[in-house]
């Protein structure tokens, strides 16, 4: 087995323990990782075994962390989001060395999860692009749902922010997605948004 593999084996057995399941009885931060790794492939021809690893990594051990550890205010998600992003990063760093792959590849794989360098590093960018791809496809509906006393403003508003992090054939990508008429609505709005 290629310390890839091992690697993949061992970020799998960390999702694996995730208490959140989805409605087939998966754990949902394995689910997640296989749409990450999905939109990557899509996103990157000739993905990397690197970058897709790093895909895998985007949640790792989130569930661990719960959002209610820390401030229920703007400040306070933000950081509870940098925290995720440095705990993220440094766990995956640590299983991919555990799983022989070198130090200076786990460094990159922990720069790309930490979202160092976004619209400047490649693998970064990828992850982004994947992540909000996961997003929109899999779970705004739920979001919008969840945000119903949410003004339409303030989802532009937050989609618009969203929308200029992505890259160009992200965003193509984006717009091919099967949405609900609503959401395509807010997200025209909010890529024709300044």
């Amino acid at each position: 087995m290629s310390s890839y593999d091992q690697a993949r084996a061992t970020i799998d057995a960390a999702h694996s323990a995730d208490p959140k399941q989805t409605v087939d009885g998966q754990p949902a931060e394995l689910v997640y990782a296989d749409r990450m790794e999905a939109w990557i492939a899509k996103l990157v021809v000739d993905a990397t075994p690197l970058l897709r690893l790093a895909a895998r990594c985007q949640h790792l051990e989130r569930w661990s962390v719960p959002r209610d550890t820390y401030p229920m205010d703007k400040p306070g998600y933000f950081k509870w989001r940098q925290g995720l992003y440095v705990k993220q990063s440094e766990r995956a760093r640590e299983l991919l060395v555990m799983a022989g792959v070198s130090a200076d590849e786990a460094a990159e794989v922990a720069t790309w999860v930490s979202k160092s360098g976004l619209k400047t590093n490649p693998g970064t960018q990828a992850l982004e692009d994947a992540a909000v791809l996961v997003f929109l496809e899999n779970e705004i509906e739920a979001f919008a749902a969840q945000h119903a006393e949410y003004p339409r403003e303030k989802f532009v508003h937050i989609l618009s922010k969203t929308w200029k992090k992505l890259s160009h054939k992200a965003q193509d990508l984006a717009c091919q997605l099967n949405l609900s008429p609503e959401i395509v609505g807010l997200i025209s709005e909010a890529a024709d948004a300044k």
